[in-house]
């Protein structure tokens, strides 16, 4: 089983909320989050051809920035996985009948402030700080907003949690709006590549019965270098 295989069946056990693919998070991506106004869970998903080298940076940044962390594995992994990871860490294990539960995710202590701040864009971290009245902002560059806001150890974990969380469901819509229109933009190019080409092959074919000499000698190693670029 591969990565393709095991996000159906994940993805209906995510109950609530939202669920986002591929989220930047530290200096890893996670390759499902679910998201709802109380909790995010970070999942790590690993088929047969993954390995587990990079299980403890992912483990890391996972765990820094979501309240719970879960590791889905098809069952090759399940030995040397088990052996990296605390006990709060949760582990499913894919099957071609659907996934089972090893060991459920439970919470933990280890979400860091830095880690939930660089989740959040510029301004959302600036809508934040004003929303609490916070001084100073006006001479903050945009990327200075999250290092500020990561050392603002006087504004409560919990409250910086439940902003970040609804940051993200909130911005769940224009991800895929983006995520559409990017779809939308490849299948047109897609289309004008298959085009040009067949208006090549036709020219090809034309000059060739036209002068067949000419063609070979001029023609064709111009117009077959450009039919190999598309």
């Amino acid at each position: 089983m591969n990565d393709a295989a095991i996000r159906p069946l994940l993805y209906p056990l995510l109950l609530g909320g939202v669920h986002v693919d591929e989220l930047p998070t530290g200096s890893t991506r996670a390759d499902v989050v679910h998201i709802t106004p109380s909790f995010m869970h970070g999942y790590e998903l690993k088929g047969d051809a993954d390995t587990l080298k990079r299980v403890p940076n992912q483990l890391k940044c996972y765990s820094q920035a979501y309240d719970l962390v879960s590791f889905v594995v098809t069952q090759r992994h399940v030995p040397g996985l088990i052996a990296q990871l605390p006990l709060w860490a949760g582990i499913l294990v894919a099957t071609e009948e659907g996934l089972a539960t090893l060991r459920p995710a439970q919470p933990h202590e280890q979400v860091r402030r830095r880690s939930l701040a660089f989740l959040l864009l510029a301004e959302e971290v600036k809508a934040f700080l004003k929303s609490r009245g916070e001084k100073g902002l006006s001479r903050l560059r945009n990327h200075e907003l999250g290092s500020w806001l990561a050392s603002a150890e006087h504004i409560p974990l919990p409250e910086l949690g439940a902003f970040v969380r609804q940051q993200l469901i909130d911005r769940l819509p224009q991800r895929l709006q983006r995520r559409e229109q990017a779809k939308l933009e490849r299948q047109q190019h897609a289309i004008a590549r298959q085009q040009r080409k067949d208006e090549l092959r036709a020219l090809m074919a034309r000059y060739a019965a036209e002068d067949p000499d000419y063609y070979a000698r001029y023609q064709a190693p111009l117009l077959e270098a450009e039919l190999q670029q598309l």
